[in-house]
């Protein structure tokens, strides 16, 4: 498939839906920092696809999709301390980890065909 536009890429359109359910995971989380913080990390990856295929160029793109790897690690790392802290059940946390996980691994299949 051709990619016209950063809505084309699958990664994208799923950080877009994982971010949306993050958001909602954590809207009454009363812990303010972690909670804008896991909203930023999760913003942050479709925004450094989005922004990386703008850019047009592979090497721009790569880094930008390195910088979105960057914040799925980011996310994997605070659902655990939100389940860890009781903030999220373990289904969510299993459901959350899971979408973000697919995620850096479409991401990685991309940065291999740049």
């Amino acid at each position: 498939m051709l990619i016209k536009s950063f809505e084309d890429i699958i990664a994208w359109q799923k950080a877009g839906k994982l971010t949306l359910n993050i958001y909602k995971q954590f809207a009454f989380c009363k812990d303010y920092s972690f909670n804008d913080q896991i909203k930023r990390a999760a913003v942050s990856i479709m925004n450094n696809i989005a922004e990386g295929f703008e850019r047009q160029t592979d090497k721009e793109f790569r880094n930008f999709l390195y910088i979105a790897k960057g914040s799925c690690g980011e996310v994997r790392s605070m659902l655990y301390l939100a389940y860890r802290l009781d903030y999220i059940k373990e289904t969510n946390f299993l459901f959350l980890q899971k979408d973000v996980v697919e995620i850096s691994r479409l991401i990685s299949g991309l940065i291999k065909t740049l």
